[in-house]
């Protein structure tokens, strides 16, 4: 949202903008789900993009291109950027040791192994930071390692990697930082980097991986982190290409090529910084491309003042936001929010209701509602020929050289309070006039016309304001007045003597209930008055005889939900246990049940069956076992327990 509100804003300014993403596609993790999940990680990754891309439109993102790094545009120019830099003998192989795992048969990204932290001891740490007191280190640092894939101890394995000389370009980096193409803060960041000196990048990773295969070699893969950011380069390819690319005349070089004079504009968020801000412009220059004008990064979000959760009701999926809410009512709270730099905002949900209720429903939309009904009922639509208070009208179009100036310079929340500083203004402009009083009398109606005229004026003034965060409303509030397109220019040219259409509402008052609904089916929470089952079996022998006795609350705590079955497959090497992987309706979890003497697996594939769901990951031999699910046993053997065959994935059972 925040670079679609500058893109558009850019736009209105008259600045021809291109808009391109894409969906980053690589990675050990994405591997590993698409495994567990029985499918193709390129069907994976297609689904995850075809997702976002749905979202993105549902809240008005509209980019040019929304590509995915896992593409042939994509391969062809990490190819590129590989021979050139070869050839500038700036890659460099060594054999090195690395974490591996011997139940997995992998070696394991960094984050793949978890510890305790070297530095400050802090328990269950990545293998390359610490989230308590920020150390860097190797994953072979770590105090008592394991891996998250099987949770065994990972033994050190010799691999032969493929290292980019990052330090060759320590002085070119640091002209440019201090160039001003990262934010101050982001600058004072990368100063503790540069002090400790600039490594060599690892730029390989070692098979099984999903991702572009380095040329040359038979098992090693470009690190993610490689081809990520060239998702920018193959998403604008990709749209030159296109017919609507070539209508433009789009031309790569035009954008690319070290000396081209178009700015060229990188948002990202600040756990990325690191990458975007050190390797990518030194790969970047090192294959003989252009740098980016300016890297602007953001923070990241909160809600309620904390970490989004499911168990609060508060890590809510932008498709569940858009069943229940206005998208744009979320695009203008972030706008309130969002300064230049690397400050985390918070989502308030009572706040958010207040602060749109109070600013785009009973101030912006209010002044339009106002005045319309004064000009369509008196006056037939008809606009009056002269405003009643030009030297108002002056100071508000005024006003727009410095509200551009704050989109321009990303500070949001500053050009939002500047827009409802105007719109009280507005708002007390109508309230002193009156027209409502001046309608009673015969002899004032003219003023009435002049004056409502005048408020509808200031309301168009603060929809060219607003455009950039309200598009859909901006579009309405066009037809409304009959104005045609509105953009920073028409600004100052008033509308007079028109005729405008019948108002309807643009925005109607955000519905507390409505947030309630969005956090509850957002919520993760216990289910209530659930019936106990028989025997809970999870991944070794069926429980027999009485649990004994617990008391209500106890079981009240434990979330049963109703999950399909779309993969199951013999845990190797176990006698008992058989891997599932579950359909919970808004996840997928992975399961290891010791049902293997009742079950044949290809007979569980779409079997629903009840799971707990709030059960705390279990770390066995075979790998992490993300719940239990049911069963019951007696003298006719093992049963799982299911529910009635209508019921629906991710249900809770009552």
């Amino acid at each position: 949202m925040q670079t679609d509100i500058w893109v558009r804003y850019l736009r209105l300014c008259g600045h021809e903008v291109t808009y391109v993403c894409a969906s980053d596609a690589h990675g050990t993790p994405i591997m590993l789900k698409a495994r567990d999940a029985g499918i193709a990680p390129e069907a994976l990754v297609e689904n995850y993009r075809s997702k976002h891309q749905r979202d993105f439109t549902g809240f008005y993102v509209g980019f040019d291109n929304y590509y995915t790094t896992h593409s042939e545009e994509n391969r062809g120019f990490v190819e590129l950027i590989y021979s050139r830099l070869l050839q500038r003998d700036l890659i460099e192989r060594r054999t090195i040791q690395q974490a591996y795992d011997a139940e997995a048969q992998m070696f394991l990204p960094d984050r793949f192994v978890r510890g305790e932290c070297p530095v400050c001891g802090a328990a269950d740490q990545y293998g390359d930071s610490c989230e308590s007191c920020g150390a860097t280190y190797s994953p072979s640092e770590l105090k008592n390692p394991r891996s998250v894939v099987s949770g065994s101890a990972p033994v050190q394995k010799d691999s032969e990697h493929f290292f980019f000389r990052l330090g060759a370009f320590e002085q070119s980096l640091r002209e440019w930082h201090a160039a001003g193409h990262v934010h101050e803060h982001v600058a004072r960041k990368l100063q503790e980097w540069f002090d400790a000196g600039l490594k060599d990048w690892d730029i390989s990773r070692d098979a099984p991986y999903f991702g572009f295969r380095i040329p040359g070699t038979d098992d090693k893969y470009f690190y993610v982190w490689v081809d990520a950011p060239v998702g920018y380069m193959a998403s604008f390819s990709n749209l030159a290409a296109s017919p609507a690319g070539r209508a433009r005349g789009l031309s790569f070089d035009d954008y690319w090529s070290p000396d081209s004079s178009a700015e060229l504009y990188h948002f990202i968020g600040k756990d990325i910084l690191y990458f975007h801000t050190l390797f990518w412009p030194a790969l970047l220059e090192g294959a003989g491309f252009r740098r980016p004008t300016a890297v602007h990064v953001h923070g990241f979000l909160t809600v309620n003042g904390q970490k989004m959760s499911k168990s609060r009701g508060t890590f809510i999926a932008a498709a569940t936001y858009l069943e229940h809410l206005d998208p744009e009512y979320l695009r203008y709270y972030y706008a309130y929010k969002l300064g230049p730099g690397l400050d985390d905002i918070d989502l308030n949900l009572e706040d958010f209701v207040a602060r749109v209720n109070a600013d785009l429903v009973g101030k912006y939309v209010n002044l339009a509602s106002r005045c319309a009904g004064f000009i369509s009922q008196r006056f037939d639509g008809q606009l009056a020929d002269t405003l009643d208070a030009p030297e108002l009208q002056q100071r508000f179009i005024d006003a727009g050289s410095s509200i551009g100036a704050a989109y321009e310079s990303r500070e949001f929340g500053r050009a939002m309070r500047e827009t409802m500083a105007l719109a009280d203004e507005a708002n007390r402009y109508i309230d002193d006039c009156k027209p409502w009083v001046l309608a009673k009398d015969p002899d004032s109606l003219a003023r009435v016309q002049t004056v409502c005229t005048q408020g509808l004026n200031l309301f168009r003034l603060l929809t060219v304001y607003l455009k950039p965060v309200l598009p859909r409303v901006a579009a309405r509030a066009e037809a409304f007045l009959d104005s045609g397109p509105l953009n920073w220019a028409t600004r100052r040219q008033p509308l007079l003597g028109t005729r405008i259409a019948a108002y309807e509402a643009l925005l109607v008052r955000v519905d507390p209930d409505a947030i309630s609904r969005m956090v509850k089916s957002s919520m993760d929470s216990p289910a209530t008055k659930a019936a106990p089952p028989a025997v809970a079996s999870a991944a070794g022998k069926p429980a027999t005889g009485s649990p004994g006795e617990i008391e209500l609350a106890d079981f009240q705590k434990v979330d049963l939900r109703i999950a399909t079955v779309i993969a199951a497959e013999a845990v190797e090497g176990a006698d008992k246990l058989v891997r599932l992987t579950l359909d919970v309706g808004s996840e997928q979890r992975t399961v290891l049940s010791g049902i293997k003497s009742a079950y044949a697996p290809a007979d569980l594939v779409g079997k629903q069956v009840i799971l707990v769901a709030n059960l705390k990951p279990r770390k066995m031999r075979f790998g992490i076992s993300e719940g239990m699910v049911l069963a019951a046993s007696g003298d006719a053997g093992l049963f799982l327990v299911g529910p009635d065959s209508a019921a629906a994935a991710g249900m809770r059972v009552s």
